[in-house]
């Protein structure tokens, strides 16, 4: 695997690949990798001839208050973690790098409406500081596939309009959620738990699961779902940032007549804010994802 820190080395290097005609698969991050990452990289080396990863932790998309600074960063065992998974190229750049003019004289690339909502709301301008870097990681390594995780499917939504609507050449593929064996989404963040935390953290799972079961099962009265959501939420002893049911591709909150839903919920727990999500195709034969 090589390691580039540099937006000129990392280009040279990738478009003497592409020269060769080869096509690049990308999956960036922000570290701290754990398995669920490595399987984004293994579904790029399906689609792709060579793979690169970026470690970025990115402070544009850190609101006031939150743990950029207490981010965990892990570059040793990232990359250890990267070679044994036969990853080709690690673009890990500095903050000066990406932000050579400095973060408040960054041109921002904003996806409007969607991010106003879920994630976006209680996160004001975090979407806006993904999107910007995102597309400027996009130029950079200039990808023919990248890939994104599921778990954060805001953002997924929010990439490909952002995609869509500024006709970037990149196809955008999703990752499935991975794990714990109790159902919890596994997360750089699931560190912040405390053990006293631990056996209760999978309400929101199991609050996800509840609603997706009783819409295959014909319930129709959405909002009432969404509270009873909440209420289990909240006697498990977490505090709730949101519980919604949408339409998968605009967020909007679903009508009843949808093909598409998303489930998706957020809370908080004493250091940590965690989130997930669960899919349904409804009028399909065995609809649940």
């Amino acid at each position: 695997m090589q390691i580039f820190h540099h937006v000129q080395s990392i280009r040279e290097a990738l478009g003497a690949e592409r020269k060769a005609g080869k096509t690049i698969g990308f999956v960036p991050t922000m570290g701290n990798l754990h398995d669920a990452h490595l399987e984004l990289v293994k579904i790029a080396q399906q689609h792709c001839d060579v793979v690169a990863v970026s470690i970025f932790v990115n402070p544009l998309q850190f609101g006031l208050n939150e743990d950029w600074d207490k981010y965990p960063r892990t570059f040793d065992a990232d990359t250890q973690r990267l070679r044994g998974v036969n990853c080709d190229y690690l673009f890990y750049p500095d903050e000066t790098e990406i932000y050579p003019n400095g973060m408040a004289e960054q041109t921002r690339v904003v996806v409007p409406t969607m991010t106003d909502v879920l994630c976006g709301a209680s996160r004001p301008g975090h979407f806006e500081g993904v999107t910007t870097v995102v597309c400027k990681l996009f130029n950079i390594v200039q990808p023919d596939v990248a890939v994104f995780g599921i778990k954060d499917f805001q953002q997924l939504a929010v990439i490909r309009r952002m995609v869509e609507d500024l006709c970037m050449p990149v196809e955008i593929l999703a990752g499935e959620i991975y794990r714990e064996s109790d159902g919890l989404a596994m997360s750089s963040r699931n560190g912040y738990i405390t053990p006293q935390e631990r056996p209760k953290v999978s309400v929101l799972n199991r609050a996800l699961n509840t609603a997706r079961e009783a819409i295959i099962k014909g319930e129709k009265d959405f909002h009432a779902l969404e509270v009873a959501a909440k209420e289990a939420i909240q006697a498990a002893g977490f505090k709730v940032d949101y519980f919604s049911i949408c339409n998968s591709k605009t967020l909007e909150p679903a009508a009843n007549d949808d093909e598409e839903i998303t489930l998706l919920g957020a809370m908080f727990t004493n250091a940590a804010r965690l989130i997930d999500n669960v899919s349904l195709h409804l009028g399909e034969p065995n609809s649940a994802e």
